[in-house]
């Protein structure tokens, strides 16, 4: 489930091992440009932590970072 913090949408993935957490952040980056909207993401090992914010409105949440989120729950 996606947590709203400090006005970002925040979750927290974990895979089975590095490569499968990887794999996921390349799916993520594919669609990411293909809306052209990107997110702050940070991998160690098996974790994947995203951070979904609307820069051009103010590093806000809006209906852009509400649909990567449903896009991203999907890859996985």
């Amino acid at each position: 489930m996606w947590q709203t913090i400090n006005d970002k949408l925040y979750k927290k993935f974990e895979f089975t091992n590095f490569v499968e957490a990887f794999a996921f952040i390349t799916k993520i980056a594919i669609e990411s440009e293909r809306v052209n909207h990107h997110p702050t993401i940070t991998n160690t090992y098996n974790k994947v932590e995203i951070w979904l914010t609307t820069h051009d409105a103010g590093n806000k949440i809006t209906q852009k970072d509400i649909e990567l989120s449903s896009v991203i729950d999907k890859l996985c």
